[in-house]
């Protein structure tokens, strides 16, 4: 079977499910563009960690030829300077080398309490407000954008701006000029506060690379750029899809709530069950590769589905099926090999922190609207909840 592209990304009657439309009979399938070439749709799990793996399948940006539903794209080019998820090695090795140091576990550890006490401080909040709340905006969305603008080094008052612009960025109904647009303002976002850290350095990431004096002010706020909108929409809609997914699943919240060692573990699982990435990540066979028992030609372009490859039955038994006990280690939602999403581990202290508190603070958390009723638009390459009315017995 040869899948065609423009994927729609209506998810099925379970909304948590990858969609119907990426689901395959094999885990590597042949797929047409719309401009009428030929690539392949990969979904096994295996077949999955290899292409990310293989140091033949390039990330390189220039190569990449897949408009896939997010409308024409302007003529491919090579990556950005500093945009070193668009390049393969040396020049990726070179920019994440200078980044690793700032994402340590142990780094990420230093981060807890800091963490804890933001979490606290929008709890206090919402118990402070009359009625129902809803949860994206007073929890979901302030609690990893302030953590990310603390680590950089950004104004959180000014959020709104670069929050209007991810959200642009993110919406495949928004035409790719306005899109393009939105990543120059956060890129220009970053360029002032370059300037203003090179005059007054501080202690934050971004001044931690200003005097490193290794990257050029070009290189810095593009890398600024991918950080700071990486670092809160993902965490963002995990957040939200996350609390929504336990509401619906009362069994599983009971288990999580009555034992706190589940927490760290249910953090993977959510990972696995939700892969909020839509599609994604893409490849460019350099040569031929034999993968999944087919060939793939040189300059094929190689269209990954981590949400089917976290559904892969081979690898996580009944997959459909949300299990906080399950041991979900070697899920795919944060990629695999050396492109593997930089600030994972900031993540999962933000997502394993934000949902312990939240339902120990709000034990009886519960919508306030019928789930049908829950906004999930499948109109971003991100997908959670634009907004999620949630509501508790007050005392």
């Amino acid at each position: 079977m040869t899948r065609q592209a423009g994927l729609p990304l209506e998810r099925g009657a379970c909304p948590f499910d990858p969609v119907p439309a990426q689901r395959t009979q094999a885990p590597v399938e042949p797929m047409t563009y719309p401009d009428g070439s030929q690539g392949w749709l990969v979904t096994g799990y295996q077949e999955v960690r290899a292409v990310l793996a293989d140091k033949r399948m390039s990330a390189r940006a220039e190569l990449a030829k897949v408009p896939l539903d997010f409308g024409p794209l302007p003529p491919p080019k090579p990556a950005d300077p500093g945009v070193f998820t668009g390049m393969d090695d040396p020049d990726h090795h070179r920019y994440r080398k200078l980044l690793t140091g700032a994402f340590t576990v142990h780094r990420m550890r230093t981060l807890e309490d800091r963490v804890a006490e933001i979490v606290d401080a929008h709890l206090d909040a919402m118990a402070a407000a009359d009625g129902a709340v809803d949860l994206v905006e007073a929890f979901a969305r302030p609690v990893p954008s302030l953590v990310i603008c603390e680590l950089l080094g950004a104004p959180y008052e000014r959020r709104a701006e670069f929050d209007g612009y991810a959200r642009t960025m993110f919406s495949k109904d928004i035409p790719v000029a306005e899109r393009i647009d939105a990543t120059q303002g956060v890129v220009a976002f970053i360029a002032g506060q370059i300037k203003e850290k090179r005059a007054n350095p501080g202690d934050d990431l971004l001044s931690d690379l200003v005097r490193g004096d290794e990257l050029t002010d070009e290189e810095l706020a593009n890398i600024g750029m991918m950080l700071l909108v990486a670092g809160f929409e993902t965490t963002r809609n995990m957040i939200a899809l996350g609390t929504l997914a336990l509401l619906e699943n009362p069994e599983q919240l009971a288990k999580f709530k009555a034992d706190p060692e589940l927490t760290a573990g249910t953090v993977e699982e959510l990972m696995r069950y939700l892969s909020v990435i839509h599609i994604g990540p893409i490849r460019t066979a350099l040569e031929d590769v034999e993968l999944g028992g087919v060939r793939i030609k040189a300059g094929d372009p190689v269209v990954m589905s981590l949400p089917v490859a976290n559904r892969d039955p081979e690898k996580f038994p009944d997959p459909d099926r949300l299990d906080v006990t399950r041991k979900a280690a070697g899920q795919l939602g944060f990629g695999h090999g050396v492109h593997q999403c930089l600030g994972q581990q900031l993540a999962r202290v933000e997502m394993r922190i934000a949902l312990f508190r939240l339902f120990a603070r709000f034990p009886d958390l519960r919508l306030a609207v019928p789930f049908a009723e829950v906004d999930l638009p499948h109109d971003a390459s991100i997908y959670g909840p634009v907004r999620l009315p949630v509501a508790w017995r007050r005392e």
